[in-house]
């Protein structure tokens, strides 16, 4: 699906915890993210270290809709 969003010209990105699945599947922009269960946090810390984990793959994620790519590209510094 991600293919066919961003052949409509929609930049997407696909965030994951399986890396090597995103690219397989063909996804431009990838950003990793945390841990199978819970991809965007960790219930075990505090709400405010859960909000700054998740506010920062926001980010990342945001700067990678926003970058130009020429093909697959992970974003995870």
């Amino acid at each position: 699906m991600v293919k066919e969003v961003e052949r409509a010209g929609i930049p997407v990105v696909h965030m994951c915890t399986v890396v090597p699945i995103s690219l397989t599947v063909g996804a431009n922009r990838i950003v990793p993210t945390i841990a199978i269960p819970h991809p965007l946090g960790n219930p075990a810390l505090s709400l405010e270290e859960e909000r700054e984990i998740r506010r920062g793959l926001v980010d990342k994620a945001l700067k990678a809709l926003t970058t130009e790519v020429d093909g697959q590209t992970v974003f995870d510094k």
